[in-house]
């Protein structure tokens, strides 16, 4: 099974953030990339929706062999893994907004979070919150609209800096210094976050993180790829 591929999945492109970290640190693996752009995104739906579209985009790499899958989105992680956990024996990484580097770095001792709805609602963010940013106030913002319109090509457009100046500029004025980008979509937009946040603002995403998780429990369960030539698919 040291062969076999990775899966990843996430609603649409996002999740080639997390995609390109992992390359990136297991260059030896064969990856498939599942970009769910039929159901995105996934922030504006219910929970047992979320866990449904898991389930079939599960099924779909478990199909092609996969020895572990990634669930490269903020909102299924939060929302599905569990279920996921209980009903497959495949390894699953979740995604988790980046709240504990944030909180022990922050100096302000204020942290900002974007995120969609399903992200900042989830029982998961809430209990993560609770147990490392204690004495840390946690600004928490909606990004509605940007999941889409970076699906529709639309990172540089006008609209997309009025939606990241209207959801950024009031956790600025709240004295906000880390700023945690809570969907694996939103690291697509880190340099006109940074540059309408202020360089004082540091800007942090989990993808560095998930990756080093992923050869963390491929090497637990043994099942690094010991070819060195490997192959993706999108």
């Amino acid at each position: 099974m040291s062969n076999n591929p990775i899966g990843i999945f996430d609603s649409g492109v996002g999740g080639l953030t997390i995609y390109q970290e992992i390359h990136k640190l297991l260059p030896n693996e064969n990856i498939i990339y599942l970009a769910d752009s039929k159901h995105a995104p996934y922030g504006e739906k219910t929970k047992q929706e979320i866990i449904d579209i898991s389930v079939k985009n599960t099924e779909f790499l478990l199909s092609r062999k996969c020895k572990l899958i990634v669930v490269a989105c903020n909102t299924a992680s939060t929302n599905a893994v569990k279920y996921l956990r209980e009903h497959y024996e495949v390894p699953f990484i979740r995604v988790q907004p980046a709240i504990k580097p944030a909180a022990l770095n922050s100096k302000t001792k204020i942290v900002g979070i974007l995120a969609t709805k399903g992200t900042l609602e989830s029982e998961l963010l809430f209990e993560t919150s609770q147990k490392f940013a204690q004495g840390v106030k946690v600004i928490r913002q909606i990004g509605e609209g940007l999941v889409t319109l970076i699906e529709n090509g639309q990172m540089h457009s006008d609209q997309m800096r009025l939606l990241l100046e209207k959801y950024l500029k009031p956790m600025i004025d709240k004295n906000i210094d880390h700023l945690v980008l809570g969907c694996t979509h939103y690291p697509f937009l880190s340099d006109q976050i940074q540059e309408i946040a202020g360089k004082n603002v540091t800007i942090l995403d989990s993808g560095e993180a998930i990756a080093r998780q992923t050869r963390v429990i491929l090497r637990q369960e043994g099942l690094l790829n010991t070819e060195k030539k490997s192959t993706s698919r999108i």
